[in-house]
């Protein structure tokens, strides 16, 4: 796989769920690139997000709902050696296919991710990022939404994503680490600040620690999914 690294077909997987807001500019950013293809892979949207994405030339396909479980089936439906999973919400830096293939040519890589930037000017967003990207530099745990990849015989290697509710990305890194390094590389990708913003930057950042706190103990992810919904979506 090493010496076709260069040369090697990207396959860009996007799982959806009412979407249609964001999707159009997400798979703008994957274009124009060679050897590239895109996958959305949709969980029953209610709104115009696969008409959308079929307006613009991609694959489409339907899946159960369930961010994993539809990355899962965008791995089996793709046919690149590379797999790179994009939340619709999050866009993609000019270059990004060399950038992945060059740091998937490094001894010792089996994955790697972008650095983060989020799209609000709010300082404590900042403070976000800083530390989004301290953590992933330093501990090699990156997260779904700084677009995340590897190869497909890695990924197969180590069984896809667990069909978890929630902390998918979490674990998958998780079962990674022990096989080798994962590099961030440092031209970030732009998320929306819509989850920061709908609940307010703090209280958000401290419920999503509370969430990995609660997974390393122990909690089922079942569990900590249920609470996790009803504080997202609470009504101040």
């Amino acid at each position: 796989m090493s010496q076709n690294i260069d040369a090697a077909r990207i396959s860009i997987i996007i799982p959806t769920l009412n979407e249609a807001e964001n999707i159009k500019e997400a798979i703008v950013t994957t274009q124009p690139n060679t050897n590239i293809e895109v996958i959305i892979v949709d969980g029953g949207s209610k709104d115009n997000t696969i008409e959308i994405a079929q307006s613009l030339n991609v694959k489409v396909i339907s899946s159960s709902p369930g961010r994993a479980v539809q990355m899962n089936a965008g791995a089996v439906a793709a046919s690149g050696n590379i797999l790179l999973f994009l939340h619709a919400d999050t866009r993609l830096p000019t270059g990004f296919d060399d950038m992945i293939r060059t740091a998937l040519e490094q001894p010792g890589i089996v994955a790697g991710a972008f650095k983060l930037r989020i799209d609000a000017p709010l300082l404590s967003l900042r403070w976000v990022e800083w530390g989004v990207n301290v953590r992933s530099h330093f501990c090699q745990m990156p997260y779904g939404d700084q677009a995340f990849f590897l190869t497909k015989e890695v990924f197969q290697q180590i069984g896809g994503f667990p069909e978890l509710p929630i902390m998918e990305d979490f674990e998958l890194i998780r079962r990674l680490k022990p096989i080798g390094r994962i590099v961030i590389i440092p031209t970030p990708v732009v998320t929306s600040a819509r989850r920061w913003l709908q609940k307010g930057v703090f209280k958000t950042t401290l419920l999503n620690q509370i969430v990995i706190i609660a997974y390393l103990l122990g909690v089922s992810p079942e569990r900590i999914r249920c609470w996790y919904r009803r504080e997202k979506f609470k009504r101040i």
